[in-house]
């Protein structure tokens, strides 16, 4: 059996991650291509920082040395794996 990875909003905050993916999705099918050019790409260390309140929309999240805000349907894009050092 496969195992699924999950997507980055089902992260804890502060669980520092690796990407293994970067996928299109229905609602953003540009997402994927933005995202790589911005730099969130397969094996980079990501960690979400903070959801926003009420409902955890936008993501603030780290990779690299650059800080980021997502929507919570382009955190959807990314899947992630556990691995790395604590943020």
């Amino acid at each position: 059996m496969l195992a699924v990875m999950p997507i980055l909003p089902e992260v804890p905050i502060g669980q520092v991650c690796r990407i293994v993916a970067i996928r299109a999705n229905e609602r953003m099918p540009d997402c994927a291509r933005q995202l790589r050019e911005l730099g969130f790409l397969g094996g980079e260390q990501i960690v979400l920082l903070r959801r926003s309140l009420p409902g955890g929309d936008p993501m603030v999240v780290r990779i690299g040395t650059s800080t980021f805000a997502l929507r919570r349907a382009e955190a959807e894009c990314i899947e992630v794996e556990a691995g790395g050092t604590d943020a």
